[in-house]
């Protein structure tokens, strides 16, 4: 595959399809979460492997805090537990961790294992993992509003945009140049609504446990093949 001179910068996934991976095994919604794990290995490794800059994983949304408590107690061990295990690799790989999202509601363990990791983490430059985990769109743009608002210094001074996405939970990395969504679903689900404005979209029917290198070689060669515009006519 050919596709080193159009490799995206940032390229986020919504790593969907988990429960549906593990009911039509037969197993417990929960067993399609544990086997997930391998693929978030796999593409990250093969990101860093390819030169892409940054990598964003939506992990766990505002709104799966509707699931039974069973999943979600599982979800949260399952990140404690995939970084006491996988740091050290990041480390290897020479990979930065960053996490957004709101953790207000996150349990202490929760918070202590992430801030570990980022700092462990921090000096890392090949390239930037990034995990939202309980993180919504609507959340970072009103976190986004609320922060203005209370460092604005120029009361009715016109808001750029430019100024505006300083306060987002991203403010110091690119907006994605290409959406990945797994498992056949075509929607973003809350995900960088503001980020996404002008990213190019894949959509795969490949449930995300199933999801392997060629899988994202398959989208990374579909950005490759698009013009992006940004609103702008070919010539």
């Amino acid at each position: 595959m050919n596709i080193s001179n159009r490799l995206p910068s940032h390229v986020g996934i919504i790593m969907d399809g988990n429960g549906r991976w593990a009911v039509s095994r037969g197993f417990p919604r929960t067993r399609g979460h544990e086997e997930a794990v391998y693929a978030v290995r796999t593409v990250t490794e093969y990101a860093a492997e390819l030169g892409i800059q940054y990598l964003s994983l939506f992990a766990f949304s505002v709104e799966n805090w509707g699931r039974p408590k069973e999943e979600t107690d599982i979800l949260m061990n399952l990140l404690v537990e995939f970084l006491h295990s996988e740091t050290p690799t990041l480390m290897k790989n020479n990979i930065k961790c960053v996490f957004i999202g709101d953790r207000t509601h996150l349990e202490r363990q929760v918070i202590e294992k992430v801030e570990e990791c980022v700092k462990t983490t921090s000096r890392n430059t090949h390239m930037t993992l990034v995990i939202a985990f309980n993180y919504s769109g609507k959340w970072d743009i009103l976190q986004a509003a609320e922060a203005f608002l209370k460092n604005r210094t120029v009361p009715g001074k016109p808001l750029t945009q430019d100024e505006f996405a300083r306060y987002l939970s991203t403010a110091d990395i690119p907006d994605p140049d290409l959406l990945i969504r797994t498992s056949g679903e075509m929607r973003i689900s809350n995900f960088m609504l503001w980020q996404l404005a002008y990213t190019e979209l894949y959509f795969t029917p490949v449930l995300w446990p199933d999801f392997r290198k060629p899988d994202f070689e398959a989208a990374l060669e579909a950005y490759s093949n698009r013009q992006r515009r940004f609103g702008k006519t070919e010539e």
